[in-house]
């Protein structure tokens, strides 16, 4: 069975984001403690954010005025795109508008969707490596409120 816009509209919270190697290792690139948000709009617009379970603050009012040491560790601590997305069979497909990595803008991301029946879903890509190896992206969610 498809599946429908309604299983997606609301805020999920994040749950696990771990990369699966087919030589059997397992990352987190983030560290076990990442949090982060999905949300899926009605209208047909998705926001995610990600981040490290800790981060440096920069100890100033302005992030401009930080230095690029301070900046580069803030990027390589967060994730964050949006744009439109919609369900083809059982996929999503976010229609990446905006994105912290600008050259994801203008990508589609297709993520596998499997929803738990208790309030959890799980999207996941498979991803090919330039070795030969593939890699299993797999991000679990969980409904806020459920």
């Amino acid at each position: 069975m498809p599946h429908r816009t309604e299983d997606f509209v609301g805020a999920w919270s994040l749950v696990d984001w771990r990369i699966e190697y087919s030589d059997g290792a397992i990352t987190r690139p983030f560290g076990k403690a990442a949090h982060g948000y999905i949300v899926y709009a009605a209208n047909g617009i998705m926001v995610a954010n990600i981040a490290k379970g800790t981060r440096d603050p920069f100890g100033m009012p302005n992030a401009r005025n930080a230095g690029a040491d301070q900046k580069a560790g803030a990027f390589d601590s967060y994730f964050a795109y949006a744009g439109p997305w919609r369900i083809e069979g059982d996929e999503v497909v976010h229609a990446v508008a905006m994105s912290l990595f600008p050259d994801m803008t203008g990508t589609e991301q297709r993520r596998l969707a499997v929803f738990d029946g208790n309030g959890g879903l799980t999207l996941s890509a498979h991803e090919a490596m330039k070795d030969g190896g593939s890699r299993h992206h797999v991000l679990q969610w969980q409904r806020e409120g459920a």
